[in-house]
Order: C-alpha cells, then structure tokens, then sequence
C-alpha cells in the first residue's frame, strides 16, 4: 500500500518562506516523476512542480516560477521550497507521486497517488 505523507506547511506572513517535505512509502516507482499540487479554496486543484525520477528536469507553474524550487532527496522524498509568498499562495499543498514525466514542460498527466495535503496560510 502506497502512503505519501506531507509535512512543513503553516502560517506565515506575506514575503516569507516555507519548506514541505514529502515522503513516500510502500511500492512507488523508482523511475517515476514526483510533485506538488495545491488547492485553494472553492478552486481545482492546480498543479506547482514536478520533478523528474533522477531529479535532473523540473517544471514549475508559471506562478511560482522565480520563487519555489523543488529538490529530490532519493526515490521516495521531495521538498518544496517556497520563498516571497504571497497570499494567493494560500492553499492545501498535496503531494502526488508516480507521475508520468521526464522532462521539459509538464505535460498535465496527474499522479498515481496523492497525500493527505498540508496547510499553506500566507496571511499578515
């Protein structure tokens, strides 16, 4: 059974900085892209950054372009670091693993499996 779990969200203030962590457990692909998605609320769910099975290709909203990065530690743990947030940045952060992408731009295909979402409030 697959289980990603997120951790590192909270509140902070607009022009902060946060850094979540996902880790993976049970049988996730090691030559699988892992990432991030967020939900506002009353919205879809949009998708942030995806990094590919080596960590060597990145892609990232146009959003957040210039202010998020994200990093793999090995197979199954990721993190996304957030830096100058913003309030619009404000939503449930979720993980999503087993993603089928390689490299250049985000082709849209979603993950196999998704965490539970942690809590990003970027409020003054």
């Amino acid at each position: 059974q697959v289980q990603l779990v997120e951790s590192g969200g909270g509140l902070v203030q607009p022009g902060g900085s946060l850094r979540l962590a996902c880790a993976a457990s049970g049988q996730t692909s090691s030559r699988k892209a892992m990432g991030w998605f967020r939900q506002a609320p009353g919205k879809e769910r949009d998708f942030v950054a995806v990094i590919s099975w080596n960590g060597g290709d990145t892609d990232f909203a146009d959003s957040v372009k210039g202010r998020f990065t994200i990093s793999r530690e090995n197979a199954k743990k990721i993190y996304l670091e957030m830096s100058n947030l913003k309030p619009e940045d404000t939503a449930v952060y979720y993980c999503g693993a087993d993603i089928s992408y390689y490299r250049g731009t985000y082709n849209s295909v979603l993950p196999a499996y998704w965490g539970q979402g942690t809590q990003v409030t970027v409020s003054s």
